[in-house]
């Protein structure tokens, strides 16, 4: 199949670094005009050339607003959302203290409440805004980026909760969405190499990881797919993906899709 994604107007929310970052330069290699987000111009600095800056923090719906008005008045339309964005990874040490795996009546509330406000709300409020646009062209791909906690237990409460919700978001809007053409999928990466995770690398087994550009590639291949309608609606992993169009990760290996069983 074709592997460049020439012409096409892409945004990735929250690319300021990992995943988001990984699609994002993935894109634009393939020839993609990709808008980025993320709260600190320095750290979207990489899109200067090939794409287009956004500086946006998503929990503020008027800067929301004004990022898509901006992209649909210079761009004109989006062919592909990545709702990457998400909350709740900040602050894993308070008081000294490695909260993350605490129970969830000795988790902070904040971390509920970033992961729904910065994570499934963001995804729904980006994907309103470029709805419309999609819906009067017959034609657009939603790829909310979610995970297996969506449906085994993972780390805690609260994102295992925010991630099933994810996944109800893309059901949900892929039903109403359906009729007019507009693809929405939840993506699965695996464990992917980001900078948090290389910190701990020593403690990993990264022998079947995957480099945030991977999971890039991955979305690529959908967006290219002429029936990719019929995946609407669904969990699709990124390894998958990758296996059935046969692309490689960066470094040449190919990574294995995990299953439920594996997480």
């Amino acid at each position: 199949m074709a592997t460049t994604v020439s012409g096409h107007i892409a945004v990735v929310t929250g690319a300021s670094r990992g995943v988001g970052k990984g699609i994002a330069i993935e894109l634009m290699e393939r020839g993609a005009h990709v808008v980025v987000t993320g709260r600190s111009r320095d750290d979207l600095q990489y899109a200067a050339t090939g794409g287009t800056i956004i500086v946006c923090d998503h929990s503020n719906d008027a800067q929301v607003g004004a990022a898509f008005e901006a992209i649909q008045r210079e761009r004109g339309r989006i062919d592909i959302l990545v709702n990457n964005v998400w909350g709740g990874y900040e602050r894993m040490m308070e008081d000294g203290q490695f909260t993350w795996p605490k129970p969830f009546w000795q988790q902070p509330l904040w971390r509920w409440d970033a992961m729904f406000g910065a994570g499934v709300r963001a995804h729904y409020a980006a994907s309103r805004l470029a709805a419309p646009g999609m819906v009067d062209r017959k034609q657009g791909l939603i790829v909310n980026i979610s995970f297996w906690a969506a449906q085994k237990y993972v780390g805690n409460v609260a994102y295992g909760v925010a991630k099933a919700a994810t996944d109800k978001l893309t059901a949900d809007m892929a039903h109403e969405l359906k009729p007019h053409n507009v693809t929405v999928v939840s993506l699965y990466p695996g464990l992917v190499r980001t900078e948090k995770v290389m910190e701990a690398a020593a403690w990993l087994d990264l022998s079947n990881s995957e480099s945030p550009r991977f999971v890039g590639r991955a979305v690529a291949a959908l967006a290219l797919e002429p029936n990719v309608i019929e995946r609407t609606g669904s969990v699709v992993i990124a390894a998958q993906v990758a296996a059935e169009h046969d692309i490689a990760d960066v470094d040449g290996k190919r990574p294995r899709p995990l299953s439920l069983r594996d997480i």
